[in-house]
């Protein structure tokens, strides 16, 4: 170990001007690439490592020629929307909005036929189809039209006929697709170890040419909403108007994360220079642990770049959580710098920062290492967004700790502070009265905790992961805003699709869907053994039928449509008669191309045989359990209605939220079980001792417990955010722990005597502690500054839960110490007897 310090003196302390010119060389190659930093908030970022609904997902979308690939507008006119003034200014924004570049179609109830007219037979429907742009259809009657057509309400007008919106389409290429397909086949491939060099050369193209393909996209996205929305803006003061949208959302939630990544950035950056203005009143104190923050976040951002890892709205936040612990870091280094100031007044800097390194090194490591498992921990949490976060600041992390032992003292050395006239005493009446409380008071500290453990015990079991989307967000943003009237007036916002799959042919059909002895133009082909390998007969609509009338009778549903809707939109067509087998067999052929792209492909997928049924989810109704809801619809489905397991699919959006949702619960047990066993290994490994591993893990279980029996007593569920509070909160608050129990040792060599001991630490050590955790708690605070309601939490509970973390390590803490000592006995007491 001695050959390593002196390794250290020579190189960093002897030569400080070629160590901060190395790094400055890493700094200017870090940079390199930084225009290739990226934010993503597309679906793939926010879903499980590896979950199917997400391939499901892209399926279905692709065989039943479906896709969310559209922007909603919601228009509520002062008024009346039937009025000639209202559908004059509807079909003027709706051709602005179809002019754009960009747009693909419009959609609304300008263009949409209306399917009523006293002529209208299901022979003559193609010619007797009436819109209100190509005809000259009186208002009133349009309204009834639209109303009473099981299509058209909740979807694209309002119940009450006042609400209506247009579906602005946005096209994806079929290149997005091919080479997303053909990237996921050579992953798969690579996954199994079955990939070439030929093969591996082309995963690599092809994921380069997906990935410049999609931000080519984003970017023409994200300039179409901008043009959409000054559109919007020109027609605001006629109607109420609202924006949508999966689009929309991924592009409002990129535009978080910039808006996040720069506040947290510039309001944690305005906080540490006031904090370590106002603690140390040196200059050299501010500028360098500013300058060491910096780096490491110039580091880490630099290497996303050059990898090509795009940041989420989860990792958004290592830019301010790097900040943050990269100064609790270099503040335990100044506050024991100063202090062997006070103690050695005419040391030189070299001197004083190599028994500051010496004495600190140890600790910080192990803080280091236990902050870093507790970020690590979050990669076994199995959700995309969590995982990459703890890969992110677990870099981070390993980078704070070299930057702040390398470069920090090589700063120092070249621009050493002068001594302090501060007194030696200063700041450390503050703490000292904790050390009193402990005293006076230990065993209200114990009954207090014990209190306390119980509450957290009961708050724990009271923890729910069910959480509205809507909520998410602030109420003053455009996202929430829409979505609200989307899902109030307009049948929900959560996308479902429930897809059936149809039974195989017999065998000796042959491969002839009219291979029966029934004759499907005469009879209903209904009993017996007789098969028609379609969905259009009798028996199989009337199945269908079954499936689509439970799903529309759930509370949650706000909208259904499937292929029910369209055979009983048919039925209105033909004078209230339901169609007979020969009608039925006929809908695929008699409905014009105008019609199947509406009635028809969205809801059966004959060369698939399969069937769907596209559900919206009212997200903001307060029951709402989308588990439980899941469950009971795949249940009843294969239960009741008797469908096999293997031909009952759900997926969509709700889908995979849900899976999220649910795995949030179980991970976050496993990430505190991960956290707490290998701090207790590092306690065993730093201490040598059992006692000690045991006392320093009870003020960390106490912090963790406390953040999560608060949201449990709060009814504030598990979110993507609030998952990783606990473990961060334990990695984070066992440094004090590590810091107090070294230093306790320490000073505990000198005269053997427990409570001088407690006290001495309090008025050193303890003051390093107070100001770390005084700078982790008002660091997060900043985070309430986001639109981002799960940030808000994260900001507000970690603060919360730092708070408890420090008021145990310097009352239980001791208060533990004193009782169980584990040092040894008190010599204090063996001398007075």
């Amino acid at each position: 170990m001695s050959s390593v310090a002196s390794l250290y003196r020579r190189v960093v302390l002897d030569y400080p001007a070629l160590i901060l010119i190395g790094f400055a060389l890493l700094l200017i190659l870090a940079s390199l690439r930084l225009d290739q930093f990226r934010l993503d908030a597309s679906a793939e970022s926010l879903v499980l490592e590896d979950d199917k609904a997400l391939e499901q997902y892209r399926m279905v979308n692709r065989r039943f020629t479906t896709s969310d690939d559209f922007l909603v507008v919601t228009y509520t006119p002062s008024s009346e929307l039937f009025s000639q003034q209202a559908i004059d200014t509807l079909r003027s924004l709706r051709d602005d909005l179809a002019a754009l570049e960009a747009v693909g179609s419009t959609n609304s109830i300008l263009n949409v036929p209306l399917l009523q007219d006293p002529e209208l037979t299901l022979e003559n429907v193609e010619s007797k189809i009436r819109t209100l742009d190509s005809h000259d259809v009186a208002l009133d009657t349009a309204r009834e039209a639209l109303l009473n057509n099981p299509l058209y309400p909740n979807l694209l007008i309002g119940e009450n006929g006042q609400t209506t919106a247009i579906q602005v389409n946005l096209p994806t290429p079929e290149r997005y697709f091919d080479l997303l397909q053909r990237r996921n086949e050579l992953r798969d491939m690579a996954d199994a170890g079955s990939l070439d060099q030929d093969q591996q050369a082309e995963l690599a193209r092809v994921s380069q040419a997906f990935i410049d393909l999609k931000e080519k996209l984003v970017e023409r996205q994200d300039q179409t909403i901008a043009e959409v929305r000054a559109i919007l803006d020109n027609y605001r003061d006629s109607a109420e108007i609202h924006l949508g949208g999966v689009p929309m959302i991924v592009a409002d939630m990129i535009n978080f994360i910039e808006s996040d990544l720069s506040t947290f950035g510039i309001g944690v950056l305005l906080f540490m220079i006031l904090v370590l203005a106002v603690i140390f009143r040196q200059w050299q104190w501010v500028v360098v642990p500013l300058l060491c923050c910096f780096f490491t976040v110039w580091l880490v951002t630099g290497y996303l770049s050059w990898i090509d890892w795009p940041v989420t709205v989860i990792s958004s936040n290592y830019v301010s959580l790097l900040l943050i612990m990269t100064l609790s870091l270099t503040i335990h280094l100044i506050v024991r710098y100063r202090e062997f100031q006070h103690e050695k007044p005419d040391a030189s800097a070299r001197e004083l920062m190599a028994d500051t390194v010496r004495t600190m090194v140890k600790p910080c490591f192990y803080m280091a290492v236990t902050t870093i498992v507790a970020f690590g921990s979050l990669t076994f949490s199995g959700i995309r967004p969590v995982i990459d976060f703890g890969w992110m600041m677990t870099l981070g992390l390993a980078l704070a700790f070299i930057i702040a032992f390398v470069v920090f003292p090589a700063l120092l050395v070249l621009v050493p502070p002068p001594a302090s006239n501060l007194p030696a005493d200063e700041g450390r009446a503050f703490t000292r009265r904790f050390a009193d409380f402990t005293e006076r008071f230990g065993t209200t500290v114990l009954v207090a905790s014990g209190v306390l453990a119980v509450l957290c015990v009961v708050g724990i079991s009271r923890l729910s992961v069910e959480n509205s989307f809507i909520d998410y967000f602030k109420e003053d943003t455009e996202i929430y805003q829409g979505m609200v009237t989307i899902d109030r007036k307009l049948g929900g916002t959560s996308p479902l699709d429930v897809v059936i799959t149809d039974e195989p042919p017999p065998e000796d059909a042959g491969g002839d869907p009219f291979a029966s002895g029934c004759d499907p133009f005469l009879e209903d082909c209904e009993g017996g053994d007789e098969y028609r390998d379609t969905w259009f007969t009798p028996a199989k609509i009337e199945r269908l039928e079954q499936v689509h009338d439970y799903l529309d009778s759930l509370s949650a549903t706000g909208k259904t449509l499937s292929i029910v809707t369209t055979v009983r939109l048919l039925e209105q067509i033909n004078q209230g008669q339901p169609l007979n087998a020969v009608q039925l067999a006929f809908v695929p052929a008699a409905l014009p191309d105008q019609l199947d792209e509406i009635l028809l492909s969205p809801y059966i997928a004959e060369e698939h045989d399969q069937a769907r049924f596209s559900l919206r989810l009212i997200d903001s109704l307060p029951e709402l359990n989308r588990d439980e809801l899941l469950e009971r619809i795949h249940n009843h489905l294969t239960g009741e209605l008797g469908y096999p397991e293997d031909r009952v699919m759900l997926t969509g959006m709700t889908v995979m939220y849900n899976n999220m949702l649910q795995s949030l619960f179980d991970s976050q047990i496993k990430t505190l079980g991960l956290v707490f066993l290998a701090i207790a290994v590092m306690f065993l490994i730093l201490f040598r001792s059992l006692k000690l591993a045991l006392i320093g893990i009870a003020p960390n279980l106490l912090a963790a417990g406390s953040v999560l029996g608060l949201m449990g007593w709060l009814a504030i569920p598990l979110d993507l955010m609030t998952i990783t509070v606990a473990a961060i909160t334990v990695g984070i608050a066992v440094d004090d722990t590590i810091h107090y129990i070294h230093r306790f040792r320490v000073e505990f060599q000198r005269d053997g005597d427990y409570l001088a001991t407690m006290h001495r630490c309090h008025q050193s050590i303890g003051r390093a502690m107070f100001y770390t955790s005084l700078t982790i708690i008002l660091g997060f605070s900043i985070l309430v500054l986001s639109n981002f309601i799960p940030t808000i939490y994260f900001g507000l509970f970690t603060g919360f839960a730092m708070l408890v973390a420090l008021l145990g390590a310097l009352t239980l803490l001791p208060r533990l110490i004193l009782l169980i000592r584990p040092f040894g006995p008190d010599r204090s007491r063996q001398q007075a007897t």
